[in-house]
């Protein structure tokens, strides 16, 4: 691969004092502001399509599978396939946007050229809540599993979590082509581990017997059929919908590939192929796990009730007796999404710094290394922080369910809010800037856009209706009235013209990072 290149620059605007739009205040930057915010490109196609399907893969090793008792195999599967499309939507405009706009700002840089800074700042703080809160949820699941195989105790947590995230921070903090060496490798052995589930499951794979074995009893209530042989929709097709936040988890994260336009050889050309790579990846995995591992022992009824159905499947496969060994393989999942988000979260915050929406020090880089090493440490900070304050605020057993539950689903709620605003800003854009270069133009166009928001939103319909998600959304709304209470009092006013700001002010003329 040929010498990394620097990138990061915008336009010096020494001597175009404080344009004002929409209320916000642009300030003055000499060329040494974004001298101090360089970054290195290094990524080609594999490069993103790993970090791509690192982020998402833990999803396939535990959380989705709690649909299943939502909606039994079959409301899983069509909420499944529901969400699929709902993801291909995104990517294919995603695909066209992020060449189009190869900003690391990625889905703010997108709403904030087709909708204003205020529409930028919203879409940039679902995204941050969805990337701060991910790594936090998966972290403590890390812990979980380590405290089991090394019966380490519940008091011990805190220490699992400060070494994840040191480790994983610091592989990150010491250059772009560590961090994408290590999510190739760390992605590649998580697809090898389901490969190995899949192999191992297709001789004990009986889906009439188990896939099957869920009923419904006279009150509506779930029951166990041993024999198998259970209708494909138990609880009809409003139960394929309640299944739809949970088949997230099948796909979820996949979306902060534009965040990394700016350390990409050649984002134009390798992001979309990136992309593509990286849904079409996760769908071939997302319908082998549905199907192989709810087809054997102890089928639907009980993976749906499961902390760990994967892990939960190889024990059925192989016995009880491999349990500590199975653990640990299954925590390569987990750390491949942890490591590929702890990237995106520090790539983010360091976008919206950039541009001044969040203080500009949180956007200064490593003098050699080129890493948002600002960004990166402050984002395990306040995930940490999370952390620690709901484990010994409220105990550990509620901790336990407040992380596992209500800031997963924060998590969650921020990334369908993101994806709506994502959606718009590509219909928006293909009205507003007909003009601008499209490397790749999605071939499911606007209609695909509209499909993705409307799927979006019967997604936080459904997160309404469950006790545990509406406490997320809950806490999401708290997040976004600090976030927003900050920006009306301070952010607006401390602009920077970023190149993410300088191609939206320009009309898609100007902002080529350089």
């Amino acid at each position: 691969m040929s010498e990394p290149t620097l990138t990061g620059g915008g336009a010096p605007l020494g001597q175009a004092g404080r344009p004002a739009s929409a209320g916000v205040t642009y300030n003055p930057v000499d060329g040494s502001y974004f001298e101090k915010r360089g970054l290195r490109r290094y990524a080609g196609v594999w490069s993103l399509w790993a970090l791509g399907v690192g982020a998402v893969i833990s999803g396939h090793f535990s959380g989705w599978n709690l649909g299943l008792a939502s909606g039994g195999f079959g409301g899983m599967m069509i909420a499944t396939a529901l969400i699929m499309v709902m993801y291909l939507g995104l990517c294919f405009s995603i695909a066209e946007m992020s060449p189009a706009l190869p900003h690391t700002g990625g889905a703010y840089s997108f709403s904030r050229t087709a909708m204003g800074p205020w529409g930028g700042f919203v879409t940039g703080l679902a995204e941050n809540m969805e990337f701060i809160l991910t790594p936090a949820v998966i972290v403590f699941f890390i812990g979980s599993y380590l405290g089991s195989i090394f019966e380490t105790g519940a008091a011990f947590q805190p220490v699992w979590w400060i070494g994840g995230y040191a480790i994983f921070v610091a592989l990150n903090l010491v250059g772009v082509d560590m961090s994408f060496r290590v999510s190739l490798v760390v992605t590649l052995a998580a697809l090898a581990v389901l490969a190995v589930f899949w192999i191992s499951a297709i001789p004990a794979f009986d889906f009439a017997r188990w896939s099957l074995n869920v009923g419904v009893d006279a009150t509506g209530a779930a029951v166990e059929l041993p024999e198998g042989g259970g209708p494909f929709l138990p609880f009809g097709i409003a139960g394929a919908l309640a299944a739809m936040p949970f088949a997230v988890w099948l796909f979820l994260a996949i979306e902060q590939l534009p965040l990394a336009a700016e350390e990409s050889v050649d984002p134009k050309r390798d992001m979309p192929k990136g992309l593509i790579l990286g849904i079409f990846t996760l769908i071939f995995s997302a319908f082998m796990i549905l199907f192989l591992n709810t087809g054997i022992p102890n089928g639907t009824f009980a993976l749906g009730r499961s902390g760990e159905p994967l892990l939960d499947g190889f024990k059925a496969l192989y016995g009880e007796g491999t349990a500590k060994v199975l653990a640990l393989i299954a925590v390569i999942g987990l750390i491949a999404s942890f490591h590929t988000i702890i990237f995106a979260y520090g790539r983010q915050i360091y976008s919206l710094s950039r541009a001044g929406y969040f203080p500009t020090w949180l956007s200064v880089t490593h003098g050699t290394r080129k890493t948002p090493h600002v960004a990166l440490l402050a984002g395990a900070l306040v995930g940490l922080a999370v952390l620690v304050v709901v484990w010994f605020a409220t105990g550990q057993e509620a901790g336990a369910a407040f992380i596992g539950g209500t800031l997963l689903n924060m998590a969650v709620f921020g990334a369908m809010i993101s994806y709506i605003m994502q959606a718009l800003a590509f219909v928006r854009l293909r009205a507003k800037l007909p003009h601008i270069q499209r490397p790749y133009r999605s071939p499911l166009g606007v209609p695909g856009a509209v499909l993705t928001m409307v799927i979006a939103a019967v997604t936080i319909y459904f997160q309404l209706l469950d006790p545990v998600y509406r406490a997320g959304v809950l806490g999401a709304m708290i997040w976004f009235g600090l976030g927003l209470a900050y920006f009306a009092a301070v952010g607006r006013h401390k602009l920077v013209l970023s190149p993410e700001e300088e191609f939206a002010m320009s009309g898609g003329r100007h902002g080529e990072p350089h």
